[in-house]
């Protein structure tokens, strides 16, 4: 059997070259490189066992599943994984590469029996010709099998013959790497050694002979003609925008490659349990909240705000790196350093890819509208086409950015990222890059309206998107927050509320019942000593705190202005209301712009207005014998908000406090938000 195999192999070659092949090659190897369908023009029924051949070998019964594996094959195949892991390999320590190696069960990677050593002793690390011959092999088997027409064969092997002559210079490389793939395949080493030859009676290899039908058929294959045609058809496959929600959701979950012929086949029902599981247990988002709920994760002002600290950083000028509370941790003050390295690059992919994932998570949970979803596919193409003028530019945005933001208790995306900006088959080079008009999934706010909204400081998380109403589970937790610690019941009562709050708030009840203590000490300890005889109410020992920290002027009560208190509790309010659809659209804006005033007036920057909040906070806080722990969490808070460290915490170090002069460097791309003047166009 080994003996005819071999000679079957050497007589395809002898058909291409007109020689006799000398160099042995073992069975195994000789079998599948005689069939690959570049070694001979494909023939029509030329192999006459290739649909019985695919539904044993690849378990392929169709042409539907033909499709999916011939396009896996080129946009990833095995060598993804290969590459990534050999990449790793070869940054390991010998210590960390044997634990590696210890870990790899070879049941699940055999692979892992050869990689090691191979990284070890400096082999190349090329493989890639072992998917990309086998896309050839899969489109002279769906020929012969009758599942592809002539055209669409010759498009697919034209489409691998591209590939390879994008990375490789001849056919002994080619054949150097399918070896190498064959080999981590089964976990036995198939390759050629260094000191090997392929002679034939002492001539010229086939792959170097002038005859060779081998680079013949490449270069017809590569003909202008039939690469653009192949390149269409290629394309024709992933022209939807739902595929560019699935390339982006497919770097973190690389399983979905698998889908790119129907990303929206039926999936087995374990998958989409997995998808909505997900969706509850870590986004907390559930079917009832409708499609619109996925736009609290588009996040437009957090991409400005790294557009500005990274503009910025380039320029050498930091926000401060110590504060009268303290200073942040020296990782982050590390991260924040490493901003410059994307100042060149929009970082709206930073947010966008989530969102992408979170998108195809929903559509794999059928759980919400079909057609909700596919506008948010569409304007995430739009909005990323207008930003990234190129597959390249996008990648490269999005491996500088995580670079930048990478987080410790989560694996880097940067290895598969990489991957994808360097491989030539990798789908993002085969998408529909045209961004038509433009849209985006939700409205950006203005650069005024994020710096109102910024005035709530650590009071609560950063509104990085315009607040819109949420869903009637979210209000619920809303309307309990509100009633709790404002005892207000409805839209009339907020906004009396916020009134009050902008007008007068707690800064005019310290002035009117407590200021007047400071200049009278005696007064202000026999208060204090009145209070402390016999029982007392929760709100008489709740002044009485207060007379103390006057006396004690804890927290510098006495010589701070506080209206920063009041004014970080009417943002926090104010969004709240339009989120429970108590305050519409353009009342929102009206209660900001007169936070942004009273900031304006009160106060010179955000140090000011943070040592406000501060004293506030610290001022008014009722009895708890959580006091310290409170006051403790405040401060490194308002650390992170002042410093930009860790640089998402909050907005503080991107925003000119209100009424400043302008002291941001612009950024070198327009995904601003809109206002910012200082945008190069």
């Amino acid at each position: 059997m080994v003996d005819a195999l071999h000679a079957w192999w050497k007589q395809q070659l002898e058909l291409c070259s007109g020689e006799a092949l000398t160099h042995p090659l073992s069975a195994k190897a000789s079998e599948r490189l005689a069939r690959l369908g570049l070694a001979c023009p494909m023939r029509k029924n030329g192999w006459p066992d290739a649909k019985d051949w695919l539904a044993r070998a690849w378990q392929i019964d169709s042409r539907e599943a033909l499709i999916d594996a011939m396009l896996w094959l080129g946009a990833q195949g095995e060598r993804q994984r290969w590459d990534i892991d050999a990449a790793e390999l070869k940054a390991m320590s010998v210590a960390r590469r044997r634990q590696w190696e210890q870990e790899t069960p070879l049941d699940e990677a055999p692979y892992a029996a050869l990689l090691p050593g191979w990284v070890a002793a400096g082999e190349p690390l090329e493989w890639a010709a072992w998917d990309w011959l086998r896309l050839a092999e899969l489109a002279w088997a769906g020929e012969s099998g009758g599942y592809l027409s002539d055209t669409e064969a010759e498009y697919f092997a034209a489409h691998a013959a591209e590939l390879i002559h994008t990375r490789y210079t001849d056919w002994r490389d080619v054949l150097s790497a399918y070896l190498r793939g064959f080999s981590l395949f089964d976990g036995v080493d198939y390759a050629i050694g260094a000191g090997e030859d392929y002679a034939i009676g002492g001539q010229a290899a086939p792959f170097e002979a002038p005859r060779n039908s081998w680079q013949e058929r490449l270069v017809a294959l590569c003909e202008p003609a039939i690469r653009e045609a192949s390149r269409a058809a290629l394309r024709a496959y992933r022209d939807t925008a739902h595929h560019w929600v699935l390339a982006l959701a497919g770097v973190r979950e690389p399983a979905l490659m698998l889908r790119q012929r129907e990303p929206l086949a039926p999936m087995p029902e374990a998958g989409r349990q997995d998808a909505a599981r997900y969706l509850e247990e870590v986004l907390e988002l559930y079917a009832d909240e409708g499609a619109e709920a996925l736009l609290r994760y588009w996040l437009p002002a957090e991409a400005h705000h790294l557009n500005q600290m990274a503009a910025d950083a380039a320029h050498g000028i930091h926000v401060p790196s110590q504060t009268v509370f303290g200073r942040p941790s020296k990782e982050s003050l590390v991260q924040r350093s490493w901003l410059k390295q994307a100042s060149h690059h929009a970082a709206t992919i930073h947010m966008a890819e989530k969102f992408a994932f979170y998108v195809q998570m929903a559509k794999d949970s059928r759980l919400f509208d079909s057609a909700s979803l596919g506008t948010f596919d569409q304007a995430l193409k739009s909005c990323l086409c207008h930003f990234y003028a190129s597959p390249a530019r996008l990648l490269e945005a999005w491996l500088a950015w995580e670079r930048c933001l990478s987080e410790p208790e989560q694996p880097s995306l940067a290895s598969d990222i990489a991957w994808h900006l360097n491989d030539p088959g990798s789908v993002f080079h085969w998408l529909d890059w045209h961004p038509g008009v433009w849209q985006e999934p939700a409205e950006r706010p203005s650069l005024r309206h994020f710096t109102a909204m910024a005035l709530v400081g650590p009071m609560n998380s950063t509104a990085w998107s315009q607040p819109q109403p949420e869903s009637a589970r979210e209000c619920e937790a809303i309307r309990t927050w509100v009633e709790g610690h404002y005892q207000l019941l409805g839209a009339d009562e907020l906004r009396g509320f916020i009134d009050y709050m902008l007008e007068a708030g707690d800064r005019q009840e310290y002035q009117i019942n407590y200021a007047p203590y400071t200049l009278n000490r005696e007064r202000l300890d026999a208060e204090i000593a009145i209070l402390k005889t016999g029982e007392s109410e929760a709100e008489e020992r709740n002044h009485l705190l207060r007379l103390e920290r006057v006396r004690d002027n804890a927290d510098d009560c006495n010589e701070l202005d506080m209206a920063a208190w009041d004014i970080a509790q009417t943002v926090d309010l104010a969004i709240a209301g339009r989120e429970l659809g108590w305050l519409n659209a353009a009342q929102l804006a009206r209660i900001l712009e007169r936070a942004y005033a009273l900031a304006e007036k009160h106060y010179a920057d955000w140090q000011a207005y943070a040592e406000g909040i501060y004293a506030g906070f610290s001022f008014f806080m009722g009895e708890t014998d959580e006091r310290e722990s409170f006051l403790a969490g405040l401060r490194h808070a308002l650390v992170a908000w002042r410093c930009g460290a860790p640089v998402l915490a909050g907005a503080w170090a991107s925003l000119d406090f209100p009424g400043s002069k302008p002291r941001h460097f612009a950024p070198l791309h327009v995904d601003t938000l809109p206002g910012d003047r200082r945008t190069l166009h």
